[in-house]
């Protein structure tokens, strides 16, 4: 999709540039935005990092890692050499002023240059534990003092628990203003999770029925079949419920359940998902062993390959007692969804690799169908794959063909890659373009942020005092604890089971 209407001059200063995240995410995004005519004529990306590397090295590094990641194959020469023009290099130590004045020359002269004052982003791809200093840096170097263009863009983790989290907003906000500072959650650019908010608020079909008197229950499951692969370190410190459902399986729960917004303003639209994390009911200490479930992956079998388990990772302790995988039921205390359950789960080594939203819609009032006619009957169910299949399903019952009557579930389906030709943007190229735009509808506020982590930490001080004994407790390969199925089954559900996609 090509565009006529560009941004202003933008500079991305990358803290961080010569990890994995800009290799395989931020410059793959950045020139395929490029390619579709997004990025303004006077545009700029500095890397900046302790490496010591040359600007030639560094542009070849990158151009290796757009050929790997990028949604549209190897780049080709002319179009590549072109784009590299605009990325310039710059060793510096995060902690060291000389950096930042650096920096204000850099962009200074590319303002003087261009004759206009640019957008300054500052891309945050580095540790957590170098967000706070660098962030006073900038703040304190006046990088950003221009609060209309000057941003910055925070990665996931934001805190290890509500405690830090605020103190890390009180933080940001010292040195720039909620306007400027872009928490970003890539789940939220994915084209599925963003068509969730059209499926509801477009279409008169669904909305009179999303509420607790047509709906039984709803379901979010992210799992993976990979392992922390060579995440050890942090996954050891984090887990399965800071590392996904404080956030990403979070942030799902508030686009399926928040009321319409006036506008698509982005405060609008950021009220309306911080009123559902506030209306979250909150788990006592006494009973999160009734609402949540954990578990660790052991050794078994992938794809027809042996895996090893969790605690034969590599920097993983031998008697890790780290969850890597989460299951958790919610209600939403308000008059929409009283006393509907919202099950979250999420693990690492499980049976397949998927994002799915499952929404189970409650039985017809009165069955007037004779019992031999409804032997298959199943629940109306609607389905919204986020991954690795994009697309929507509606599940309802039909007369089977035939001289009598018999009920069959059968599938209304939405499916991106028969609907639409044209190449799907990967999360990342959304999100840096709303950034570059000065769009922050689709990035968390201070108050959400706090609001999800009050909400999981009852779960997280009781799992951090009480490490489970029971580790490793389900094999690779599998969909996880048997403790999982007991948690939905007690209210009469079943963990949804997808199905293989249809050739």
């Amino acid at each position: 999709m090509e565009n006529t209407q560009k941004v202003n001059p933008t500079i991305i200063i990358i803290l961080g540039a010569t990890g994995d995240l800009t290799w395989r995410k931020l410059i793959p995004a950045v020139y395929n935005l490029y390619l579709d005519n997004w990025i303004p004529d006077s545009f700029e990306v500095i890397g900046v990092s302790r490496k010591r590397i040359s600007e030639k090295s560094f542009r070849e590094h990158l151009h290796d890692g757009v050929n790997k990641f990028s949604r549209r194959g190897k780049a080709k020469k002319t179009e590549w050499d072109k784009f590299s023009e605009c990325i310039t290099y710059l060793k510096g130590e995060f902690d060291d002023d000389a950096t930042y004045s650096s920096l204000e020359k850099k962009t200074t002269a590319l303002e003087k240059k261009w004759g206009v004052a640019a957008n300054r982003i500052f891309y945050l791809a580095v540790p957590p534990n170098s967000f706070e200093e660098i962030a006073m840096k900038i703040g304190s170097s006046g990088l950003a003092r221009n609060k209309q263009q000057g941003r910055i863009v925070i990665e996931k983790p934001f805190g290890h628990d509500l405690d830090s989290a605020k103190h890390l907003n009180d933080l940001l906000h010292s040195n720039f203003d909620e306007c400027q500072i872009y928490r970003i959650d890539h789940y939220l650019g994915k084209e599925t999770v963003q068509n969730i908010l059209a499926f509801r608020f477009a279409n008169a079909l669904f909305e009179p029925i999303w509420n607790r008197n047509y709906i039984e229950s709803v379901q979010i499951s992210v799992s993976e079949q990979l392992g922390v692969e060579n995440r050890g370190n942090y996954y050891e410190t984090a887990g399965a419920l800071r590392d996904m459902i404080q956030n990403h399986l979070m942030q799902l729960v508030c686009l399926i359940a928040m009321e319409p917004p006036v506008s698509f303003e982005a405060d609008e639209v950021r009220n309306r998902k911080v009123d559902v994390l506030n209306a979250l009911r909150k788990i006592h200490p006494f009973e999160v062993n009734q609402f949540a479930v954990r578990g660790q992956y052991g050794a078994g079998w992938i794809n027809g390959k042996k895996v090893i388990g969790y605690r034969e990772e590599p920097d993983v302790s031998a008697t890790s007692a780290k969850e890597t995988f989460a299951a958790m039921k919610l209600f939403i205390d308000n008059w929409r969804w009283q006393g509907v359950p919202i099950y979250l789960r999420t693990g690492k080594r499980m049976n397949e690799t998927i994002s799915v939203i499952t929404v189970q819609f409650k039985p017809v009032p009165h069955q007037s169908f004779p019992p031999e006619t409804i032997g298959n009957w199943q629940p109306n169910t609607l389905t919204i794959n986020i991954q690795p299949h994009m697309g929507i399903c509606l599940n309802f019952q039909a007369k089977r063909p035939g001289l009598k009557m018999l009920l069959y579930p059968v599938d209304m389906s939405f499916n991106y890659e028969e609907s639409y030709t044209s190449g799907t943007p990967e999360a990342y190229e959304t999100l840096l373009l709303d950034i570059m735009e000065g769009d922050s509808t689709l990035f968390m506020r201070a108050d959400q942020v706090e609001a999800a982590w009050k909400a999981v930490m009852p779960i997280i001080d009781l799992w951090d005092a009480n490490p489970a004994e029971n580790f490793p407790n389900y094999e690779a390969g599998t969909t996880g604890p048997e403790d999982a199925e007991a948690l939905i089954a007690r209210d009469g559900h079943t963990w949804s089971v997808t199905l293989p996609e249809k050739k």
